[in-house]
């Protein structure tokens, strides 16, 4: 047995990391930097009795039976499917584009079969699909892209999306159908009291001690007994930027709790891919299903400064992590796991995974 291993962040990795290590009969020390626990899935209700995500919406969507029934171990659910709207021109359009967004955009009156064809005559074909720009031209022709992807991507990535792997416009779907759900996953729920509830639960074991408000290299000056680290900070931070920072694009919020007002908008998300500087806007009851009569929603403003968020997927930053990565692996005692530690594009339920799968990997060693 160990006699102690060191989780480094308290959100989706090292909870999972800390709960499983803990079950396995280890002694578990999770420290945070910040104040609380789940990351950036932190929730909390605002001075108004509204349960909001500080960190913007934090929606959970799955296809693994194994990581929704993990999961429902630490929490009930609130059956939710999230639903997205784009604003152009003043109007708002069903987001990702459907059958819908067409008909109303164009004024149309297309069957399924006759969107499919509506999408291969404006369909701008390429044999190399490289950029999110070729991504989406390649899928929905240049009128939609401009409407719906270019300036968003602009403001959301500080780049055009030219300059952007295929990856991060792959993630968006275009349908030929009526489904208006941004998710078609076959798990989509909201944890019942809110994710801080559920991570109470992930680390309450007698095995696993919290520490908040603490760097990591401040405890290690202290205390240097632990016989394994599980880290989930960002990489490039670990290694004190030895080859240079990982870019990494940041999210400014600005919350507002709105009286009198029991609705504000149609859907949980409104896009704004081409006015004002935010991005879109989030009204949490749609995500929560509370009952209130005022209501508190966040415009997310992106930035390039700021807490790390989003790696930026292009070539040359994957190249640069590589050389991270190499000595990473050469580390006998650290285990790297998570968006930031791994340098990916995760979303939650991925995490989870990769957690699942670094525990038994540890415990294989050991």
């Amino acid at each position: 047995m160990l006699n102690q291993i060191l989780i480094v962040g308290a959100g989706f990795a090292g909870s999972v990391c800390a709960r499983e290590l803990a079950e396995a009969g280890h002694e578990i020390l999770v420290v945070d930097r910040r104040d609380h626990i789940a990351g950036n899935a932190f929730d909390v209700k605002d001075e108004h009795g509204i349960l909001i995500h500080q960190y913007g919406p934090h929606i959970f969507h799955t296809n693994s039976e194994r990581i929704f029934n993990y999961l429902s171990k630490y929490t009930e659910w609130y059956q939710y499917e999230h639903r997205v709207r784009g604003v152009v021109d003043g109007k708002e359009y069903p987001f990702p584009i459907n059958r819908d967004t067409l008909n109303q955009l164009y004024d149309l009156n297309l069957t399924e079969e006759q969107a499919a064809e509506f999408y291969e005559k404006v369909r701008e074909p390429t044999e190399r699909v490289l950029t999110s720009e070729d991504v989406v031209l390649n899928s929905v022709g240049r009128d939609l892209y401009e409407k719906f992807f270019l300036n968003y991507t602009k403001k959301q990535w500080g780049l055009d999306p030219s300059q952007l792997k295929a990856g991060v416009a792959a993630r968006i779907p275009t349908r030929t159908n009526s489904d208006d759900r941004y998710f078609t996953d076959t798990y989509q729920a909201m944890p019942l009291h809110g994710y801080t509830a559920m991570f109470e639960n992930l680390l309450n074991h007698p095995n696993i001690k919290v520490q908040l408000a603490t760097e990591y290299k401040d405890w290690l000056k202290q205390n240097l007994q632990y016989d394994h680290m599980v880290y989930t900070g960002c990489i490039d931070e670990f290694y004190d930027y030895k080859f240079g920072k990982l870019p990494y694009r940041s999210l400014r919020f600005e919350h507002q709790h709105l009286e009198n007002t029991e609705q504000y908008q149609s859907v949980g998300t409104i896009n704004y891919p081409n006015d004002f500087e935010f991005t879109r806007i989030t009204e949490f009851k749609h995500l929560t299903g509370q009952k209130h009569p005022a209501t508190s929603i966040v415009q997310e403003y992106p930035t390039a400064e700021g807490d790390p968020y989003y790696p930026i997927p292009r070539d040359e930053n994957e190249q640069l992590f590589k050389k991270y990565q190499a000595l990473a692996n050469a580390e006998e005692n650290v285990t790297f796991v998570g968006r930031l530690a791994e340098y990916r594009y995760y979303n939650m339920d991925q995490v989870v995974g990769a957690a699942l799968n670094a525990v038994d990997k540890i415990l294989e060693r050991k």
